[in-house]
């Protein structure tokens, strides 16, 4: 190497002349020319040139390195503006209104990109600011003073005012909108105190009213002349007008109507920090398997998987998971008032012991979740765990139902109920109560005769409309029983007239026509109550899997289960509102503040209220209404665990399990890390500014 450096040295500096192989050499002060750089490499042999380029790549390379190395060590990566992102969601958007989104997830979804509040979820799940600048508590937490940041504009260009947030929540307190989230503003004043100022007036401190102030807000100047009835079909509920992040660009439709994608673009007159993500794409799926198969297919940058299971985890790696943190979770309710078997403790006790939690998770949710003991969620929220819990036992669960007074019926008489030979097999089980004072006809009765049994008469004949039209029960028999009476005795002449050999009714009650009154009317002296009720279940894979699971776990027990798959659209209006349910299998979610009430005070038994079990407890009921006031959060932490152990013990549903909420995204995607919890699927959008997918290096 070293000669080759000389000859290199030699050949840039000197001229020399050799007549005989007519080279002439000398001192140069520039560039060698191009048949200088030929003499060159006549002089250098073979090796002599391969070590020449070896050391020349070498030396290129080693300046690059040194320079890409300069460059990183002295740069960082930063998000930049650009790309596109698209949301594969399942569903349809109705209304991307913040005052009609409640009842639907692609709805709330749209909309959480496209409004704000006065306050918002950060990913912590924390509430903090949005529109509002700053915000007051006065009078012992009846009163609420928001004052809202100026400068704030509508996507079209309107100022957003405090005369927006007033109008929202009046429309939302008006029944004749329709509103699924009025519940949450019933007997709430609100008024305009300036441009910028809004105050809310409580009738009592409410410690969770904070979390109702994440309402999104409407544009009065698009919806002020809109009547109730035409509020659901205004062009704005699909290419909305809002303040958020996001605005409104444009949708394509099938030729069925569906909406086959939304696109959004991001609003670069935001008060808050602009997006980096400069288009935001929905595209919208009839079924999670195809959702699951165009992100397989690399469609989509991202989907929610609300119910994960072995069945719709992507196989795809190009995908990274984010496993969130989701204060929810799914319960069989009972009803007892829509079923006697359930409305014994000691059955509804029963089910909890012969429920294995776990097993469910393994089979039903591909062990994506966790066991639930507790409606209140105390690992999540931080309370003592509940002193009274129903471990699997399903011995326990057999003796508890023996109590109870069920017993398993042989296979004859299990067979006479009309139950299946294969369920009879498996052991079902039975309750026989003997009635001591069963009411039966007894006496002789005609015009004139008055007391209970001539009551039990009347009722017994207006069973029938076209024999006692009148049916009145006043204990009395007078001339209209007298001729229901004889209407009764023509009707079953064969086995009242004919064999007295009469042809008309005699309107007197009397052996024959007693004996088909008791036939027809009489209580039993027993009565059989067979260990049977029916679960209403979404149709949605996981819970039909999570109710077969539950079915084949009580049958061990000797309980006859009817699962009932209903379509998810008409569980809330067909079931949820008038409570038509033996036993639901739904779940609930709780919020940043666990607020209970709602869905266990007896005042919420009945719509609007979300109490599903018809729960009722006076102890609960005064623990429920203790936590809407209490602000310390000491005092809080003691009303939860003593309410959530009254629960436990009452046994108004089995807790089932937490399910993970899985959040899957396209690896290029960044600044998801940060979100740690949400109070709902749709608040994993809650700073969607912080997304980004373009990436730039600056200067230190």
């Amino acid at each position: 190497m070293s000669t080759i450096l000389r000859k290199i040295s030699s050949s840039l500096k000197l001229f020399f002349q050799d007549r005989k192989l007519g080279f002439s050499f000398k001192l140069v002060s520039k560039w060698p020319s191009r048949s200088q750089w030929k003499g060159f490499f006549n002089v250098l042999n073979n090796r002599e040139k391969i070590l020449f380029f070896s050391f020349l790549v070498l030396s290129l390379g080693s300046a690059i390195f040194l320079g890409f190395s300069f460059y990183y060590s002295n740069t960082e990566s930063q998000p930049a503006e650009g790309g596109k992102y698209i949301e594969g969601v399942v569903g349809q958007p109705h209304f991307l209104n913040p005052a009609l989104a409640a009842a639907n997830d692609v709805d709330r979804d749209l909309v959480e990109l496209i409004f704000s509040g006065l306050m918002k979820y950060n990913s912590a799940g924390e509430v903090i600011p949005d529109l509002a600048k700053e915000y007051k508590v006065l009078d012992e937490g009846r009163v609420y003073e928001f004052y809202l940041k100026e400068n704030v504009f509508w996507h079209d260009g309107a100022p957003l005012l405090a005369d927006d947030v007033v109008f929202t929540i009046k429309t939302i307190q008006n029944s004749d909108y329709k509103s699924p989230v009025q519940a949450n503003w019933l007997g709430i004043d609100v008024e305009k105190i300036s441009d910028y100022g809004v105050r809310f007036t409580l009738k009592k401190p409410y410690s969770a009213f904070i979390e109702n102030t994440t309402q999104k807000i409407l544009p009065k100047h698009i919806f002020n002349e809109v009547s109730p009835e035409n509020f659901p079909f205004l062009v704005y509920n699909l290419k909305p007008v809002g303040s958020g992040p996001f605005k409104f660009k444009n949708l394509t439709q099938e030729k069925n109507g569906n909406i086959k994608a939304l696109n959004l673009v991001r609003n670069l007159s935001y008060f808050g920090k602009t997006p980096f993500i400069k288009e935001f794409s929905f595209y919208f799926f009839e079924t999670e398997k195809e959702l699951v198969k165009s992100a397989e297919a690399g469609k989509v940058n991202g989907f929610a998987l609300i119910w994960p299971n072995k069945n719709n985890l992507v196989r795809n790696k190009n995908f990274l998971s984010y496993e969130i943190l989701l204060p929810r979770y799914f319960a069989v309710f009972f009803n007892p008032s829509n079923s006697k078997v359930l409305a014994e403790k000691e059955v509804r006790q029963a089910l909890n012991f012969g429920t294995n939690k776990q097993d469910i998770i393994n089979k039903a949710l591909s062990e994506q979740g966790r066991t639930v003991d507790s409606p209140l969620l105390p690992d999540v929220f931080g309370f003592d765990d509940p002193t009274v819990i129903y471990e699997f036992n399903p011995e326990k669960a057999k003796e508890l139902l023996e109590i109870a007074g069920f017993k398993i019926m042989d296979l004859n008489t299990c067979l006479t109920e009309n139950e299946s030979e294969e369920k009879c097999k498996a052991g079902l089980r039975q309750k026989v109560i003997e009635k001591k004072n069963a009411f039966k006809f007894t006496s002789n009765l005609k015009t004139g005769s008055q007391g209970d049994e001539v009551k039990e008469l009347q009722k017994c004949l207006a069973k029938d409309p076209d024999v006692y039209p009148e049916q009145e029960i006043s204990g009395y028999f007078g001339e209209t029983t007298k001729k229901a009476v004889i209407k009764f005795q023509e009707k079953y002449s064969k086995e009242i007239l004919e064999p007295s050999g009469l042809t008309k009714g005699t309107g007197e009650v009397k052996t024959a026509t007693r004996a088909k009154l008791n036939e027809l009317c009489a209580e039993s002296p027993i009565e059989k109550m067979l260990l049977k009720f029916s679960l209403v279940v979404p149709n949605q894979s996981s819970l039909v899997e999570v109710a077969n699971v539950l079915e084949k776990q009580w049958q061990v027990l000797g309980v006859d289960l009817e699962i009932k798959i209903i379509p998810t659209s008409e569980i809330a209006s067909d079931f949820i509102k008038p409570r038509d349910y033996d036993s639901l299998l739904f779940g609930e979610v709780l919020g940043s503040l666990p607020d209970p009430f709602p869905f266990w005070h007896s005042f919420q038994k009945k719509d609007p209220g979300l109490n599903l079990a018809s729960y009722e407890n006076k102890k609960a009921d005064a623990l429920l209404e203790d936590l809407l006031e209490i602000q310390d959060p000491k005092k809080r932490k003691k009303k939860y665990e003593e309410l959530q152990n009254i629960l436990i013990q009452d046994a108004p549903a089995v807790f089932l399990y937490r399910p993970n909420y899985v959040y899957l995204a396209s690896n290029y995607v960044k600044g998801l890390n940060n979100i740690q919890r949400i109070t709902e699927p749709a608040k994993r959008f809650s700073e969607i500014e912080n997304w980004y997918i373009t990436t730039k290096r600056v200067w230190k």
